[in-house]
């Protein structure tokens, strides 16, 4: 097995999948592992809840892929999104004297700001910058231009500080290394979606299980992103109420259900088998399971800001296991107008795999598969040793094959969230460079001091002999009178 890999988690509503694959030179990627354990009872709407829970999970998803990879793993990729991310415009301006050239220190100045802004009980994960307005015209890149105001234009990604928190007190209980958190719909997005698709203006939709997450393109820039706590058990949970398990009514979606049946179609007098004794109604079958969709299809319409509704030039895409719904591309056209709707099955990279999750090309693992390739550092280890070490203790980050320094709000790339640790590694700088600016701003404070002191006592001693030279030359006169 190969010694250079990388390993991507996605914690899901319904599965926790954990995949490792190695890049080649040609930009392809060979999937060598994937592994899925059941997360329903730990994880809601992409949220961790249980954290005990969660972390066995983890380490079970790591021996797992360990012991297929003969290789351990040192460090791994995790997607970030859940039911409590949402993204909000922030603008910050600064009026600047005269005809001011534009520096890259004001450019850091604005994003340093927008960054310090205070949202309750949520915090910034990530901050999308989608043009600055330099006096009435808009850039991408104002540095070198000459203004007298400039305001930076922001979309800053929220997310609750409790779930911040569980989803690393997971990795840490777990001794999991944490390689770096990612945006999971913007991997997702830079996986399916083409450069004419976020270029014209696009909204991509991900169909989930417990949640549907709605990020809409524009200019090759990232416009708004929603999460919306309904995805395709709801429709399950709508079935059940034909007096039958949860079980079975997954079955019968799975089975029958379509997105959208022309009213002609539909046979009253047929009705779709529960079990050997027990039928449904297609008509009503039907109706609960539009009616569902109806609802999730408005609730994604309503998230797509109205200034690019009629500018979706690059239409609508659906991904995820949700989009393998038959007739969801016509259930979309009706409700949203848009006649442009496609459905992305699978990421635009090339990918090389034996397993049958992978070459299913069914969506349910773009997401996985584009944090996978937006790893860059190596996680292979040591040699796997099946017997296990008894005595051992976690991985602790001296470990990782590779490490980079910690990186400041403004250096981390854009959909990239800064973990814990490297948060914590962060303030430390920031704390260490402060005390030493303090330190030497105190010392040529002091340096300034001591010289006016000595510019005083020179001025006084000249002051002293110039009135003594005067005295002794008025004394002289005096005397010749």
């Amino acid at each position: 097995m190969p010694k250079d890999f990388i390993v991507a988690i996605e914690l899901g509503s319904s599965k926790m999948t954990g995949i490792a694959g190695r890049k080649n030179l040609d930009g392809s990627i060979q999937v060598l592992a994937c592994v899925k354990e059941d997360s329903s009872t730990f994880i809601r709407k992409g949220a961790v809840y249980n954290i005990d829970k969660t972390a066995l999970c983890l380490t079970s998803i790591i021996n797992k892929l360990e012991k297929q990879l003969k290789t351990t793993i040192t460090q791994v990729y995790v997607g970030v999104g859940g039911q409590s991310i949402r993204s909000i415009r922030n603008v910050i301006a600064k009026d600047l004297p005269g005809e001011t050239v534009v520096t890259q220190d004001m450019v850091v100045e604005l994003m340093d700001a927008n960054r310090s802004v205070i949202y309750p009980d949520q915090e910034i994960i990530d901050a999308a910058v989608e043009e600055y307005k330099v006096d009435s015209q808009y850039q991408l890149e104002p540095v070198g231009i000459q203004c007298s105001r400039i305001e930076g234009n922001f979309l800053n990604i929220l997310q609750r500080k409790a779930f911040y928190k569980n989803l690393n007190k997971c990795f840490e209980s777990a001794g999991i290394n944490i390689a770096e958190l990612y945006l999971a719909p913007l991997a997702l997005a830079d996986s399916v979606l083409t450069e004419a698709e976020k270029r014209s203006g696009c909204a991509l939709v991900d169909l989930g299980a417990d949640t549907t997450t709605v990020s809409v393109y524009s200019k090759n820039i990232l416009r708004h992103l929603a999460v919306i706590p309904l995805g395709s058990n709801n429709i399950t949970k709508d079935i059940a109420t034909l007096n039958m398990e949860e079980s079975d009514a997954e079955h019968m979606k799975l089975k029958y259900a379509t997105a959208y049946t022309e009213n002609n179609d539909i046979d009253n007098t047929m009705k779709y088998s529960i079990d050997s004794e027990r039928q449904v109604e297609t008509r009503k079958f039907i109706e609960i399971v539009e009616g569902r969709l109806e609802e999730i299809i408005a609730n994604v319409w309503c998230q797509i800001p109205d200034e690019y509704c009629d500018k979706l030039l690059g239409g609508i895409i659906l991904t995820g296991g949700g989009s393998n719904m038959s007739g969801i591309e016509k259930a979309f056209q009706n409700y949203t107008h848009v006649d442009k709707v496609r459905i992305a099955k699978f990421v635009t990279q090339t990918i090389t795999s034996t397993i049958n999750e992978i070459n299913a090309h069914d969506g349910k693992m773009n997401t996985v598969l584009g944090l996978l390739a937006k790893g860059d550092i190596n996680c292979a280890g040591k040699d796997y040793d099946p017997t296990g070490d008894l005595f051992g203790s976690p991985k602790t980050p001296a470990e990782t094959a590779e490490q980079r320094r910690a990186r400041t709000a403004v250096e981390t790339p854009a959909g990239v969230i800064r973990t814990a640790e490297e948060k914590r590694q962060a303030e430390e700088e920031a704390r260490l460079k402060r005390e030493e600016e303090e330190r030497a701003a105190r010392e040529e404070a002091e340096q300034k001091a001591r010289e006016e002191d000595e510019r005083r006592r020179e001025n006084s001693l000249l002051h002293k002999a110039w009135k003594g030279i005067k005295d002794f030359g008025k004394k002289m006169v005096a005397e010749e009178e």
